[in-house]
């Protein structure tokens, strides 16, 4: 039996990658927020074969938090991890500003709680010898946008992390996998400011994300266009970096908001 957890799993990524597990002789751990999303997709599961448990523990309490890691890793941790909880904030359609308290709260969700979930599961995969650690980032982490900088901060530590865990841990025979998603229809990419090019339905961004794993990739990234551009971003001087992200419209124009 393959033990797969995965948080956010109520998202469209995350149900995604729900539905393409879910088949006899695998065990799924679904964690979630929208209550009736995580039953009805639980359901859909067992209805493939697989077996489901379901999740609502605050992941923002670190004593619920590792007390739920610890019950997975009795006896042993589980065999994939899919760390995909995450949430998103921007500037404002007027370029006002976040606000500090939905970005202090973005920070823990997005990079504090995979931190702390990398750390407390890695210690026991390596013990174990064995385990795949998910980490999902995203192309954001290459070059800051200027509408969303709490969301690019917490994926670019996401992905400094991982790349990390990936150094420590592969000796020891446990995986590490850093996920770059471009833009994939949901609700949280829609409500982003900025143009949304090279758009892919969840479905595809999940066979994507379990074939890489699969694979133990270091790293999945899509789609390879904005993958590649992003990363020219990265290395460009900064201020022909900034001119080409405000070229393409990811910037507030005070007369009539974000582009989208």
């Amino acid at each position: 039996m393959t033990r797969i957890v995965i948080t956010g799993a109520t998202g469209a990524i995350g149900q995604a990658l729900a539905t393409g597990y879910a088949r006899p002789g695998n065990r799924l751990v679904l964690h979630g927020r929208q209550h009736e999303v995580l039953e009805s997709l639980a359901a859909d599961c067992r209805g493939a074969g697989a077996e489901v448990e379901c999740s609502s523990v605050d992941l923002g309490d670190d004593e619920a938090l590792f007390a739920w890691l610890a019950s997975l890793c009795d006896p042993s941790p589980p065999e994939i991890v899919i760390i995909n909880a995450g949430i998103n904030i921007n500037i404002g359609e007027d370029g006002s500003g976040e606000q500090w308290e939905d970005a202090s709260r973005l920070l823990e969700i997005n990079l504090r709680v995979p931190m702390a979930m990398g750390n407390f599961l890695g210690k026991r995969m390596r013990a174990a010898g064995r385990g795949q650690l998910v980490l999902m980032s995203s192309l954001a982490a290459y070059h800051g946008l200027p509408v969303t900088p709490s969301y690019s901060a917490s994926k670019a530590g996401v992905k400094a992390y991982g790349e990390a865990l990936r150094g420590w841990l592969a000796p020891h025979g446990v995986g590490v996998t850093v996920v770059m998603p471009g833009y994939v229809s949901s609700k949280m990419c829609h409500e982003m400011p900025g143009p949304k090019p090279f758009l892919w339905q969840p479905e595809r961004a999940a066979r994507v994300i379990s074939r890489g794993i699969e694979k133990d990739r270091a790293r999945i990234s899509f789609p390879f266009p904005l993958d590649f551009g992003c990363w020219w971003l990265a290395v460009l001087p900064a201020a022909i970096s900034q001119r080409l992200v405000k070229w393409f419209g990811y910037h507030i124009d005070p007369d009539h908001g974000a582009k989208r």
